[in-house]
């Protein structure tokens, strides 16, 4: 069966996320979104992991549901839908090796209480878990493999947000160049990465070495409102063994949904305190330094799939999976009301749409035009529509500056 996941979330347990975030919260916005599946996030924190084993409840196929007397919250019937939630976490992998210093974040999947038990014993034994959801440890990314498979044969670890310049197995500053890299013999036992927000399925084919290797999108939602941002459609049997299967065989995902890569902040090269950004050509010209201040450049993930890529733009594996580029709903309707997301009219229009059409994604990719023009405007029907035909304008993202993307509306 076909349904939309997205495994890389974060609780209210990590620095810099709402205040909000309880299992009760995601269970309410994966329906407004239409997830039926969601990472837990943070399992590797302790009071997280308490918290989860109290309201969730484990079901046959190896995934968990919210226990039905907290299912409190009211959601309307047009968004309505089975939420299941798979304990996932971060790490945040620093140490030495090979001579430089490795700064790796990962995911890791678990298939039960008893296995995120083990995982965490085990880790428990390097660093503070409670110090942060996305726990920093000094602990390579090998080792910790070893320590999940340890846990339970079939846990999974999977690079996060895999070309990030700062925290990421591909990136510039910290990473490796190739997955045998970093985790040596171990590197068969992983099926996937993370692509991130920053680049998309496109970007990745360049790379012959990913060919064998599933490409997975997540939010890495702070907040429940980013939730869904990227996801993943997978198309296997709704259990933790169907997912784990069709992310090993690589034949269980569909496709995925993307925010457009040069919204990512990212996304290029530049230096945000000297407002520059650059294109990897001009950043070469200019010796990697900022061309007005001198300081060093933050090389973005474009730059760095294009020092790693053996192959030219426009390829596609055979079997790769479709993608979609999706700019976030409240994002539209704010540029089309000329107000910010967070207004009482933007607000308000939101979850209007979603009471009269369904959950976002519908509204983003399946409601007829003349439906979301009738209950709303043929301005953000018109932005809807051109972003479904790739029609945006970009203001690439770099050095921890999100891109700024419009629509082309109709005159």
């Amino acid at each position: 069966m076909k349904f939309v996941a997205d495994l890389h979330i974060h609780s209210r347990f990590s620095l810099a996320t709402s205040r909000d975030l309880t299992p009760e919260t995601l269970w309410k916005w994966g329906q407004l979104k239409g997830i039926r599946l969601l990472g837990t996030g943070d399992c590797t924190h302790p009071g997280w992991l308490c918290e989860l084993e109290a309201k969730l409840v484990a079901v046959d196929c190896g995934l968990l549901t919210l226990r039905p007397e907290l299912q409190q919250a009211e959601i309307p019937a047009s968004c309505r839908g089975e939420v299941s939630f798979m304990l996932s976490g971060e790490i945040s992998c620093i140490y030495r090796k090979g001579g430089r210093t490795r700064k790796v974040h990962c995911l890791v999947y678990l298939p039960d209480f008893a296995a995120a038990r083990r995982l965490n014993g085990a880790l428990a034994r390097i660093g503070n878990l409670a110090s942060d959801g996305r726990p920093i440890l000094k602990l390579d990314a090998k080792e910790l493999l070893q320590m999940v498979l340890q846990a339970a044969p079939d846990a999974m670890l999977i690079p996060a947000h895999a070309w990030t310049p700062h925290f990421s197995v591909f990136g510039m500053a910290s990473g490796f160049d190739s997955l045998a890299e970093c985790f040596e013999d171990l590197a068969p036992h992983i099926h996937a990465i993370e692509t991130g927000l920053s680049s998309d399925p496109a970007m990745n084919w360049r790379l012959s070495a990913l060919d064998g290797i599933t490409l997975l999108s997540n939010s890495d939602a702070h907040s429940a409102a980013k939730l869904g941002r990227e996801a993943t459609v997978f198309d296997t049997e709704l259990s933790y063994q169907g997912i784990f299967s069709g992310i090993a065989s690589g034949d269980g995902v569909a496709s995925t949904i993307e925010f457009f890569p040069e919204q990512g902040k990212y996304h290029a090269d530049g230096h945000r305190g000297c407002g520059v950004r650059l294109s990897p050509a001009e950043t070469v010209a200019c010796g990697y330094r900022c061309p007005s201040c001198g300081g060093k450049l933050t090389v973005g993930v474009l730059h760095r799939v294009e020092l790693l890529a053996d192959r030219g733009l426009g390829g596609r594996p055979d079997g790769a999976p479709p993608f979609r580029s999706m700019i976030p709903l409240l994002d539209l309707i704010g540029g089309a009301l000329k107000v910010g997301t967070a207004s009482k009219r933007a607000q308000a229009l939101y979850f209007e749409l979603l009471q009269r059409l369904g959950n976002e994604f519908h509204v983003l990719m399946e409601a007829p035009l003349d439906a979301i023009s009738e209950f709303s405007s043929e301005t953000l029907a018109g932005g809807i529509g051109a972003m479904r035909a790739g029609e945006v304008n970009i203001e690439p993202g770099y050095d921890g500056r999100f891109g700024k993307i419009s629509v082309n509306r109709p005159a």
